[in-house]
């Protein structure tokens, strides 16, 4: 399966965000990983590599990751993408209104999952792990031994839990959760926020330090939380 297997990592925008491809090179589809920014590059490139996209899908409702308006800006994003390639969108239930909110996409465009959930493409698997703490719906995206980690787990550091909608306690447990993954996972971020576009999950425990926080009591106090 690993010579079937493709993920793409692209950077996009200028918040160092990363989208990704990820299907299948015998069945030449792909799903695209937080279309924003550059929808139609991003298309472009699909097309010119002989790929159809089958799927959309998305870490969280932030309009970084799926487009619409931030801080005064419209960004390119899912509107754009299903104008141009209607294809489902698998989100989160916990996150589904507030993508439909935030992009304009209606309800036939989704497929709402929950945690454990799964996606083939060919016969590469896509499993769903919701790991709340930046948003209610946040999720990551496993994929043999590599793990698509939106907005929760960066290489050295993790996502704000001071945004509306954010829960430090939740971002604790998705944490906790994610260190349990076998250290040879290969950990592919949201964002470039330093130690580079990805790294062993046994690096990542190396560098980063919310992943040395070994309590519940010791979280909530260096986030602040009495």
């Amino acid at each position: 399966m690993d010579d079937e297997l493709l993920i793409e990592q692209i950077p996009v925008g200028p918040m160092q965000n990363f989208a990704y491809l990820i299907g299948s090179r015998r069945t030449r589809e792909v799903a695209i990983v937080d279309p924003a920014w550059a929808v139609g590059g991003l298309l472009d490139r699909i097309e010119e590599q002989g790929f159809t996209p089958v799927a959309a899908l998305i870490t969280h409702y932030h309009p970084d990751h799926c487009g619409g308006s931030m801080m005064g800006q419209r960004i390119e994003g899912l509107a754009e993408l299903l104008e141009r390639s209607p294809v489902k969108t698998w989100v989160h239930r916990e996150e589904a209104d507030g993508l439909r909110k935030i992009t304009g996409a209606s309800e036939s465009d989704l497929q709402r999952v929950d945690s454990g959930d799964t996606l083939r493409i060919g016969d590469i698997e896509v499993q769903f792990l919701h790991t709340p703490g930046h948003t209610p719906g946040s999720q990551c995206f496993r994929v043999s031994n590599t793990l698509v980690s939106g907005d929760t787990l960066f290489i050295q550091g993790c996502g704000r839990v001071d945004l509306p909608g954010s829960d430090p306690d939740a971002m604790y447990d998705s944490l906790r959760k994610l260190a349990d993954l076998p250290d040879d996972t290969i950990l592919l971020p949201g964002h470039d926020y330093g130690g580079g576009p990805q790294a062993s999950l046994q690096d990542t425990k190396r560098q980063n330090p919310y992943l040395r926080i070994s309590t519940r009591e010791m979280w909530r106090e260096i986030m602040g939380m009495r």
